[in-house]
């Protein structure tokens, strides 16, 4: 660690403070509101929280950029960290390092939108999980997390990767009493995308459930073990949330979704579980109500998230 990171560590932040810097430094781009809503969801405004980012910012943990809302053009204040901030996180051990730096132009640029949906996604897991008295906290997502999904050397092409917008994990009670680990990953379509190309990260998907290293040289016996079971305990599910369209448009982006997927054979016979829904209705009613359309299979909405494979 420097000489600088070690005399910004912020031994004299208070609770809040301290639980700032991880969050930033995982979710890299946060709103004030989404941060209000993450640590101080009792309070009626964020009074407080506000003046512990102007401490960060004072000491040069911090930085703001100005996100504009609305026709009236009302000013929100995104919060990221600062170089100094980075080394100061990676200092504590607090969250898993990641080589990705958020720059000042960046913080300004489109990518604004599409960061804090991935994050307003992940938010609508923890309020729920506060509700339904399950476990979802502000670092239990973590956005762009790459998977291999083919051999070979992977500078020949982004195709040796999946990279999900966020990788979810939930502890889930059951009515029984019985704890249930539950791992998503969250694919946010604001509308902007190619349907097509939605399509397409959706047979990569599906790669990734049925993809096994092989070791190098032909000598070696082929592994049949899936490369998913070294990261998780189950193939997580996926949940694809449409938002930035009417209602309309939206549904036939989902049937469009699912007509794609249910034209490739490695989609529908693959191990993939997926649905779809809105973040309308994620926000309004839980990730668990019937709420999740299948990609494939039948068109009526349910609680696709929790129905256990098949076999298991």
């Amino acid at each position: 660690m420097s000489l600088a990171a070690a005399q910004a560590r912020p031994a004299g932040l208070s609770r809040i403070g301290q639980q700032l810097l991880p969050i930033l430094y995982q979710h890299r781009l946060i709103a004030t509101g989404q941060l209000h809503r993450l640590l101080t969801p009792h309070t009626r405004r964020p009074v407080y929280l506000r003046r512990q980012l102007g401490y960060l910012r004072t000491m040069g943990l911090a930085e703001s950029t100005d996100r504009r809302i609305g026709r009236m053009g009302r000013c929100e204040l995104l919060w990221y960290l600062t170089p100094l901030g980075y080394e100061v996180v990676e200092a504590s051990d607090e969250v898993t390092a990641r080589a990705y730096r958020i720059s000042p132009r960046a913080a300004a640029s489109q990518l604004q939108e599409h960061t804090l949906a991935v994050v307003d996604t992940g938010i609508a897991f923890s309020e729920w999980a506060g509700r339904l008295g399950d476990e979802c906290g502000p670092l239990d997502w973590e956005p762009e997390l790459a998977h291999r999904v083919r051999d070979g050397d992977s500078r020949l092409g982004d195709d040796a990767f999946l990279v999900p917008d966020a990788v979810l994990r939930y502890t889930r009670t059951t009515a029984e009493g019985r704890r249930q680990l539950l791992t998503f990953f969250l694919e946010i379509d604001r509308a902007t995308m190619q349907v097509a190309r939605l399509g397409r990260k959706l047979g990569t998907y599906a790669r990734y459930a049925s993809y096994a290293p092989q070791p190098p040289g032909r000598r070696q016996q082929a592994s049949t073990r899936e490369a998913w079971r070294e990261r998780y305990p189950a193939l997580p599910r996926l949940l694809i949330v449409l938002s930035g369209a009417s209602d309309r448009v939206l549904q036939r982006r989902a049937e469009d979704l699912q007509a794609l997927a249910s034209a490739n054979p490695h989609i529908e016979g693959s191990q993939l579980r997926a649905g779809i829904t809105t973040a309308e209705l994620l926000e309004r009613h839980g990730p668990f109500a019937p709420i999740v359309t299948p990609v494939m299979g039948p068109p009526e909405p349910t609680n696709v998230l929790l129905a256990p494979f098949p076999g298991a």
